[in-house]
């Protein structure tokens, strides 16, 4: 009778020790897609790192609720949750100008690329910019679906549960999306 309170409680702390290394597997797995989520949502990388921190607290908070069925989702889904709870305190626009790069580097170092010649790596930054600063331009709720799905490789089913909303309703959203995006494009190509 004296052993069982003991082995209880060390069953029980085993158990929590298997949960924070099942949310270690997970959040590890998955913080670069978190942080590109947060990132494209914000368009403010100092913004997006407090988003992803901020997701992760509460993803571990709520750890013992999670089913386990698609940790991806359910992880990007609370990270989309904070980054619209925070842009909704914070609602005026963020520049695209005000983008910089990671903390840590300089844009010389995000240029210097040793696989391709200065030429190759200076195009690549300009079309990455030139897709972000399109991006910027789609609303929010377009924007985050073709993020999810064009760039973070979600499935319809994925971004339907991250977005919470049926998977008509993404799928349509993607489609005004792609419209959007490539009339953006089609505009910035012609001539003035």
């Amino acid at each position: 009778m004296l052993e069982s309170a003991p082995r209880t409680q060390r069953d029980s702390e085993e158990a929590t020790l298997t949960g924070v290394t099942s949310f270690e597997a997970i959040a590890t797995t998955h913080l670069d897609a978190a942080y590109s989520l947060a990132r494209w949502l914000t368009r403010d990388a100092v913004l997006a790192e407090d988003v992803v921190q901020d997701a992760m607290v509460r993803a571990l908070t709520y750890f013992g609720g999670f089913r386990g069925d698609n940790p991806r989702a359910w992880l990007l889904q609370i990270v989309r949750n904070v980054a619209l709870g925070k842009l909704g305190a914070r609602p005026e626009p963020v520049s695209i100008d005000a983008v910089k790069p990671a903390s840590g580097e300089s844009l010389a170092d995000t240029l210097i690329d040793g696989a391709d010649g200065p030429d190759a790596t200076l195009e690549r930054e300009q079309d990455r910019r030139r897709v972000s600063e399109l991006l910027s331009r789609l609303p929010l709720e377009l924007r985050e679906c073709l993020v999810l799905r064009e760039i973070e490789d979600c499935s319809y089913k994925e971004i339907a549960r991250i977005v919470d909303a049926p998977i008509g309703t993404v799928m349509s959203r993607l489609w005004r999306a792609r419209r959007m995006f490539g009339d953006l494009v089609d505009g910035e190509e012609k001539p003035p």
